[in-house]
This record gives structure tokens, sequence and C-alpha cells, in this order.
């Protein structure tokens, strides 16, 4: 990547923009970032492990506790404003923050999971309230019908334009779905997984998006792929190698910094998937990891209270957190080498608007 003709030409960047995303970042470039932004995902999860009406208050102490543990061991700290404004005084120092700007889920009673934003809340509003970068999780399916996708793609350009105007990183988390198969973990939807995660990085990479960061599924389900630690005993769909060619076809897609989601999948999961990451030579340039580190210890939460669970998360959950940045130390690439390194990006002021 770092060798390719887009990355000898200057990069203009701002210097808010800049600034931002190494500040999400470690010393060398990568983003080793842990996720705590979970709502409804969060809320059902402790519904199902025994607390029948998770309060308010119960939510926010449940990311506090992850983000105190955590953060001594991740370079930014993914959170959201409905319950974790109280957390982000509580992160480790220098812990950059990215906060949310969607409403959890999406709208259901049309079809094409349209997206929309928390009403209170701007992207200006967001970084007073301490938001280093701002996300956004799009539902997206670039074979569905263009009257959906004209909808999802001018929602993503507005929330760009409103990142230009305050002069702040977009990360942009494109998730791929589709009506015609529902079952998204299923052996079905792992065949055409590929092509839809390689076509919605290379729409999203676009410039008019106003993306900086692509947050990123593994274009494989792992349980599909023939020769793996996660596929064995599965009826597979692809070969290792095959896989790896996915990998490659769709880091290929983007001309953006791209880093990896552990899109619920259990610690092993997501740690063979970036070791075959590697091994395909593709340069992702860290993780957004949330559920992979942490989603074991609430049955701790729930039955054994929040000191147990905190135990917990400094313990196995700090030990998941450090393997996980070992990978990233083998295989993970500066976010700047999409750009042919940080010599070729040429620092301009901010655009009209931009926060003070």
């Amino acid at each position: 990547m770092a060798t390719t003709e887009k990355s000898q030409q200057t990069v203009p960047m701002t210097r808010g923009k800049f600034a931002g995303i190494n500040a999400l970042a470690d010393a060398q470039g990568v983003i080793a970032a842990a996720a705590m932004d979970q709502r409804g995902s969060l809320r059902n999860a402790l519904i199902g492990a025994g607390i029948p009406d998770p309060t308010p208050a119960q939510m926010t102490e449940f990311k506090a506790i992850v983000t105190e543990g955590l953060t001594p061991y991740a370079s930014a700290i993914l959170l959201d404003p409905e319950y974790s404004l109280p957390v982000i005084p509580r992160r480790a120092p220098d812990t950059g923050v990215l906060l949310a700007y969607e409403k959890w889920g999406y709208e259901t009673t049309t079809p094409g999971r349209l997206p929309d934003l928390l009403p209170d809340w701007s992207v200006r509003r967001l970084v007073e309230a301490g938001a280093t970068a701002i996300k956004i999780l799009l539902y997206y399916d670039p074979d569905d019908k263009e009257e959906i996708n004209r909808v999802k793609l001018a929602f993503i350009e507005r929330v760009g334009d409103e990142c230009r105007g305050a002069d702040v990183p977009f990360f942009l988390e494109p998730i791929a779905y589709s009506d015609a198969i529902p079952d998204e973990k299923g052996r079905d939807f792992a065949k055409v997984k590929p092509e839809k995660v390689r076509k919605s990085i290379e729409t999203f990479s676009q410039p008019r998006y106003g993306v900086d960061i692509l947050k990123v599924e593994v274009p494989v389900n792992l349980r599909f792929v023939a020769g793996t630690r996660s596929g064995e005993g599965q009826d597979p769909v692809y070969d290792r190698d095959e896989a790896l060619g996915y990998f490659r076809q769709a880091a290929a897609a983007s001309r953006l910094p791209f880093i990896y989601l552990s899109a619920a999948v259990n610690t092993p999961v997501f740690h063979e998937a970036l070791e075959l990451a590697k091994e395909a030579g593709v340069p992702y340039s860290g993780v957004l990891c949330g559920r992979a580190t942490w989603q074991d210890g609430i049955p701790v939460y729930v039955n054994d209270g929040p000191e147990a669970f905190r135990r917990w998360v400094e313990t196995k959950g700090a030990d998941n957190i450090q393997a996980l940045n070992a990978l990233l130390a083998q295989g993970a690439w500066p976010w700047w080498d999409a750009y042919g390194g940080k010599a070729r990006i040429q620092l301009v002021d901010s655009p009209p608007g931009a926060q003070a």
C-alpha cells in the first residue's frame, strides 16, 4: 500500500483531523481502541444474564468499570452520550474518546434498516462533551434497492459535512446485511459477505463522504473457513487461501486507513481473524474491539456484583486486551501508511466553521 501511486502524492489534511486521529492512536500510529458504546445490545445481554430491567445507573456503572479497567491498555475508548458521559473523566490519561452519534438499532417500520441520529446531539455538541472523534454505525447492503441506499448515502454525506465543519475525525462502521438472507451468521450469508464488505469499503472511501477512518468487518465468517481453528467441524464455504484473498481484496478497495471491529465474536475467533489479516499482509491500522474483550464478564457483574466484575476486568479483561495488543504489534500498520507515510500528509488550516 505504501508503494502505490496514490501514496506518492501529497495528501492535504486539516490540523484538527490529523491531531484527532493521532490522539486516538498509540505512538506507532496504531489505533488500539476499546468499544463500550453498546446500548440496546448491552441491555439485552444484562437481561439475558438475569437482570430483569437494567437501570440507567447500572448501564453507566458497567461502562465505567470496563472503561477504568481497560483504558490503561487502550489508545482510545468508544462511548455513547446516553449513558457514558459520566464515564469520560474516568478513563486513563491520554486515552482518546470516540462518541457514537447514531441511535442504537435501526428503523423497523420501513424496509432497509434506515439509520437515525440522536436527536438532541450534533457533532459540535459531542465535541463539546469530550469527543476526540465521531463514530457512526450504518447497516449497509451495497446490493439493496437504489432508493434505500440513496437515503443512506445522503445521510453519511451530511454527517461527513458536520465533521468537516467541526474539524473532527469521522469513523464510519458499515455493517453488511441482506434482507434476503436473514441469518447473517449462517452459511448462505457467509457466501456473499466478502463482496458486500468489499463494495462498502470501496463506496465509503470516496472523498464525498468525509470519512477519515473506516471501521470494517472481517470480510469472511471464520466459522466457515477450512483449515482454521474457528472453522473446525463446520461445513466450509471457503478454503484458507480463498479467505486470505478476500482479506486482500477488501483491503485493496480502501483509499483510507481502516481498522477491524470484533463484531461480537468471542476472543479466540477475533484473535484468529487478526492472525489471518497478518498472513494476508493487509495494511490494517488497528482495531476497535468491544464484546470480544469484556462480554464474558457479564455473568460476573450480574451474579457477583460490581466489585467482582471490576476484579474480572482488571485481570481477565486486561489479559484479553493485552493479548490483542500483542497481535497488533505484530500485524498492524501505522494509520498514516495509508497515505505513504506521515511525511506525505500536508497539514492545512481548519475549514470555515471549525471549533476554536
